[in-house]
Formats: C-alpha cells, structure tokens, sequence
C-alpha cells in the first residue's frame, strides 16, 4: 500500500502538500460487527494546503461565508475494498469521490470499483493483463496497454506502455466515425443514382454523358472534404458504433434511401406529359438528385461528440455554393450550361416559379393585350354550328357589335 502511495506522490496523483488516510475495514468477528480504522499513511504537515470552497442552499437569501476543507485523498486495498461495499454501501461512494489509491484488487473488485466510480464519475481505464478485462469491458473508455489477453476486452490497444495514447484515442473515434459517414453516403450515393436511372428507363431515357461527369466531378469529389472534421476535443463517456451491423446505423440509411425514392417518384410524375415528347424527366431528376447527394452528405456529416461540428470543415461552404449554382440554372436557364448538361431550357421549376409569381401588369404589346383579352372571352372562337351578325350599337349608329346567335 505504501508503494502504491508513492508511486501515486511521484506521479502527481497526489500533491506532496495533500493528506492520504488510509481506509482498512475488517470483517464480522467473534460476534462483533464491520469496522473501519482510519490512519495516515504518514504524519500530516502542518503547511497543508486548505481549499476555499463556497456553499449555497436553494431558495436561501444569503450566502454562507465560505469554509476551509482540507485537500485528502483516500487508499485502500482490495480486501477493505470489499468489505466497505459489502457493509457499508452508503459510505462507498463518498469513498471514491476522494479516492485516489486502490491497491491488490482481484478482477471482481477492480470491475466493482469501475461501476462505483461511474456512479460519480465518467471513468476511463487503462489496463495491461487478463485480470483487467472486466474493468475494461465496463469502463466508459478502455486502453490496453499490451497486445496479450487485455487487448481482447479493450476497444483500443496501444503499443506505447503509458497514458499518452489518450489523444491517438479521441482521434481513432473521430476517423472511426468518419469512416462510417463515408461508408453511408457511398451507400446512399449508389442508390440514389440507382433510382434516377431506374425511373428513366422506364420511360427509355437515361442520365447523360456530361450528367454523370457533373455529378461524378463536381459534387462527389466535395465528399472528400467530409473527413476534414477535426476531433473533438475532450474524451466522452460514450462510445462510437463499433460495427456496420448496428440497429442505428442501418436505420438511419434505409430512412434516407425512402425520403429519396418518394421525392424522385413525386418528381417523376409531376413532370410526365403524354402530350409533350420534350423529356422533362431527365432534367427533373438529374436536378432532385443532385440536391440528395449534397443534402445525405451534411446529414451523415456527425459532428459532436467525436467530431467537430461541421460548419468549421470548408466543405460546407462548397456545399452552400453548389447549393446556389444548381438553384441559378435551374429557375434561371442559361442556354450554354443546359446544352452542356444536356438539359430542357423549359424547365419545370421555371413553370412553378412563374404560375405562383404571375405577372400582374398588362402586357405594352398591342397583340399581347388582344391574346389576353381572347383568353378570358368564353364566345371566343366562334362554334362551328353559329352564325354571327352585324347590328348596330345603341348610342350610334355608325359602329356595330358581334353577336352570336344559334
């Protein structure tokens, strides 16, 4: 015990100022009940360091002076250890809120102590034998220090013998994460491009040469930048999916692939038009999709709590003005860009755009303001079976007026 307590000292665990009391608890004996003897582990220093700390009670109008508490810690071994959880479970967790030093502890006691300390506390543990396993397993965070029988319970192994692993950690989380953003939007990727096509051969139509080379160049490759989130800062007491297999994950992806296929079907028919042999199918949904894959990109792009939040990473920016450039051409045409994207000048976006923003002044062009006026008259063109008659106006003789009669 007082190896341990030393080695805590020239650590830092323990500042040389702070007080260490030992805890030893005894078993039932002899009729007698548990028991608990408390000694430093040595003499305490008249210079030791006192806390200022400030106390409030709620819906009080004043607050306490503020009290001095001296800075301890508590140790103690496996055996007291045992036998404080078995006898006195109300005075365990007070126990490790100041305990520091917990020494000669089997694989039960050290799992024990883990689930404790996570009562108060988030926990991480770093172990290096077989007798570290169970710990491993139920602390929030688990390193092994060695390739043999720890490194089967720990979700992370290193190869250096020390604690400095703990960043190369919080980034393994943050590429963990990454790696499973990228494998979903390479999924959601395939299957959206799968359903444009799928519905335009249905209509014996098909994505151009230079579509696939946009979407293929000018937006897929914008994906790279996702894996530019740096790793967040601290180390969390939650742990990252460890496998494709996992409830969440395959849920999240299967709810995007039906948010996808009902836009693009809804798109699909929107636009069909028997009538019109011009295929406004194939710009609809060249555009739809597009808009999906920016859109599943910044969905699947998780920031918090491995990663950054994405509005630091520069992808969102080429996101943003891709945003914009797609919306310009597509309720602005301009007649090189389509012919390069192999698109209809007559967009369907352009037709909504226009019926909910019509134009309400009166057209200058004398023709114009005759076609308008022909639209709304209801005798207008005369009926194949009707004769019209000349007769004269009212007010003066010398106009007439159309009427139309059976």
């Amino acid at each position: 015990m007082l190896t341990a307590i030393s080695v805590a000292r020239d650590c830092g665990m323990i500042p040389p100022e702070d007080t260490v009391i030992i805890a030893d608890a005894f078993p039932p004996h002899d009729g007698q009940a548990a028991k608990i003897t408390w000694r430093y582990a040595d003499k305490p220093s008249r210079t030791t360091r006192l806390e200022e700390i400030s106390i409030s009670l709620e819906h009080e109008g004043h607050v306490e002076e503020p009290k001095t508490q001296e800075l301890y810690h508590f140790a103690m071994n496996g055996k007291s250890f045992a036998i404080i959880a078995e006898h006195f479970p109300d005075m365990l967790q007070k126990l490790v809120l100041h305990g520091t030093v917990f020494a000669r502890m089997a694989p039960d006691q050290k799992t024990q102590l883990i689930e404790t300390l996570q009562g108060v506390y988030f926990v991480g543990m770093c172990g290096d034998g077989a007798n570290d396993c169970g710990a491993l397993k139920r602390a929030h965070g688990g390193i092994s220090l060695s390739e043999l029988e720890a490194s089967v319970a720990s979700p992370f192994t290193s190869r250096t013998p020390n604690i400095s692993c703990v960043p190369s950690l919080i980034e393994g989380r943050a590429a963990l994460i990454t790696s499973f953003c990228v494998f979903k939007f390479m999924a959601l990727y395939s299957i959206i491009q799968y359903i444009s096509v799928t519905l335009l051969y249905s209509v014996l139509s098909n994505l151009g040469d230079f579509q696939f080379l946009f979407i293929d160049i000018a937006i897929i490759l914008l994906i790279v930048f996702t894996s530019l989130n740096p790793a967040w800062k601290e180390l969390v007491s939650r742990r990252p999916p460890s496998g494709l297999i996992s409830g969440p994950l395959l849920f999240s992806v299967l709810t995007q692939i039906l948010i996808c296929l009902g836009f693009q079907i809804i798109t699909f028919l929107w636009v069909q038009d028997e009538h019109n042999i011009q295929n406004f199918e194939n710009t609809s949904l060249f555009y739809v999709s597009c808009f999906q894959y920016l859109i599943v990109a910044i969905v699947f792009s998780k920031g918090k709590p491995f990663r950054q939040p994405s509005y630091k990473n520069p992808f969102v920016l080429s996101a943003v003005s891709l945003y914009f450039f797609l919306l310009f051409i597509m309720f602005y045409p301009v007649e090189s860009i389509d012919g390069f994207l192999e698109g209809m000048i007559d967009l369907q976006a352009y037709r909504c755009l226009s019926w909910l923003c019509p134009r309400k002044t009166t057209p200058k062009a004398r023709y114009m303001h005759l076609a308008q006026e022909l639209s709304v008259d209801p005798d207008w063109p005369p009926k194949p079976t009707t004769t019209t008659e000349a007769k004269p106006r009212p007010e003066n003789g010398s106009a007439y007026q159309i009427i139309i009669s059976s």
